[in-house]
């Protein structure tokens, strides 16, 4: 269920979101509210993310002299 809030404005700030609302043929309250859910999935995702991120483990160190040398890679058989 929705609920309501009260937000302070400038008053360049709320005549902003009037006539971004009348653009988009909506209310400041829907304007706000959309922009809020908006911010609200990118923030969660960006989260997600990173969470994923953290979550791979680094090569190891000893994996790393296993591989082949510059020489090795470009060496024509």
């Amino acid at each position: 269920m929705p609920k309501n809030i009260t937000i302070k404005l400038s008053e360049e700030t709320a005549l902003w979101a009037r006539r971004k609302a009348a653009e988009e043929n909506t209310s400041v309250s829907r304007l706000v509210g959309e922009m809020l859910e908006r911010e609200m999935r990118l923030s969660d995702a960006y989260w997600r993310a990173f969470d994923q991120w953290k979550a791979h483990r680094p090569v190891a160190a000893s994996a790393a002299a296993k591989r082949m040398s510059r020489s090795e890679v470009h060496e024509r058989r």
